[in-house]
């Protein structure tokens, strides 16, 4: 199929979803990807934060084509070999008493699992999230997603969600005082908001406020969890540990997977049958969780992460606001609107990703790409800036 067929056909036949770029792609090596035509695109978006090891690694692709051959699927009402290796390799990378492991399918229902958690365990059904941040579209995770145009449609339904300014710890102190809060949920660094890093002194004051409220703290790594900004998890980076964290995006290297990274103290008080998920620890996804991680121990992949984010920053820095983020989540705050400058991108043949904030391009390179690569992106970006001049400033 070309790549207007395959448009025709999706338009047809599945519901909207996003805003799509308008092309077909059909194969990815490595930092790039190929439409239906046959052109090549530099990846510097990676199916929305996926592609952590670059498309189609090879110990992926090779792991999951063995697991195929063997046995497709069982649920995990039974025991499997390609699952206990794949959660003892997470364990084994884990924070410090983060051990224990569930797992599901999509980065919503990680976040929703660990709030579920988070209330069975402390008995209270009140819930916290940062103002900004993005946690998921089915509803437990929606109601902790700040965006008002995306909870509006189901206010009725959603469970209350109090929000918390960021950087404000006497506004926190003052919600988690009630006693009636189980959880506090946040996003390490808001991506889709515009890669608004959260300050780490004021993390780390979360942490003693839930430590003395009971309170428990969730740390949504969706984005930034699995070695993307240079540690498995921004516990390293904020030099505070929570009690839950939600992963998944880069967990399967583009296999759809996640899981909950759950505390001691909180696996101990689930039993049998309060969690579940027919899909969640499938043979599939298992085996490309356990060779992602795998390859990116054997590999040392994550200290490229820091590489990556200093030579991007180099090549551009000179003509953006402002460089946020930290590894490969980047955030290039731009002094004008950023759609045009991502559509002439993409018409040089590089994908690149915008945010809720109309000034900031999203970068989220794999771990794997070149400095060659870096450079081919920045001859890029400032081609599309020269093609996209900025509006006058006001007098």
């Amino acid at each position: 199929m070309t790549s207007a067929e395959t448009i025709a056909a999706e338009q047809a036949f599945e519901i909207p979803t996003y805003d799509k770029m308008p092309m077909a792609l059909v194969r990815g090596k490595g930092a790039h990807v190929w439409d239906a035509e046959g052109n090549r695109y530099l990846d510097f978006y990676g199916g929305h934060c996926v592609s952590l090891l670059g498309h189609c690694p090879p110990r992926v692709v090779e792991a999951v084509q063995a697991q195929a051959d063997r046995l497709l699927f069982y649920s995990n009402v039974t025991h499997s070999p390609v699952r206990a290796r794949a959660a003892r390799r997470l364990a084994d990378l884990a924070p410090g008493g983060l051990g224990n492991v569930f797992f599901a399918n999509s980065g919503s229902e990680a976040n929703e699992t660990a709030l579920k958690l988070a209330r069975n365990h402390t008995g209270r059904s009140g819930v916290a999230a940062l103002e900004a941040g993005w946690h998921g579209r089915t509803l437990g995770s929606l109601a902790t997603t700040h965006d008002a145009q995306y909870r509006a449609p189901y206010a009725d339904v959603l469970p209350e969600t109090t929000w918390l300014p960021v950087g404000d710890l006497d506004a926190a102190e003052a919600v988690l005082s009630t006693e009636e809060m189980a959880a506090v949920l946040l996003e390490p660094i808001q991506s889709i908001a515009g890669m608004r890093a959260v300050p780490a002194d004021y993390v780390q004051g979360l942490r003693r406020l839930c430590d003395a409220t009971g309170t428990l703290l969730l740390f949504d790594e969706v984005q930034t969890g699995v070695g993307r900004t240079g540690a498995f998890s921004m516990t390293e980076h904020l030099g505070a540990t929570p009690d839950l964290i939600a992963l998944a995006k880069s967990l399967g290297a583009g296999v759809p997977v996640s899981a909950v990274l759950v505390d001691e103290a909180v696996a101990g008080s689930v039993e049998p049958g309060d969690q579940g998920s027919t899909f969640g620890g499938g043979m599939l996804a298992m085996a490309a969780v356990e060779a992602t991680l795998r390859t990116l121990v054997e590999d040392e992949l994550m200290d490229r992460a820091p590489e990556i984010y200093a030579h991007v920053a180099d090549a551009v820095g000179s003509v953006v606001e402002e460089v946020r983020g930290r590894g490969c989540l980047m955030g290039l705050r731009l002094d004008r609107p950023v759609a045009p400058v991502i559509e002439a991108l993409r018409e040089q043949q590089v994908l690149v990703g915008g945010s809720a904030d109309p000034h900031v391009m999203r970068l989220m390179p794999p771990l794997i790409v070149s400095d060659d690569d870096v450079a081919a992106f920045a001859e890029a970006f400032h081609t599309a800036l020269d093609t996209t001049p900025a509006p006058p400033r006001p007098h």
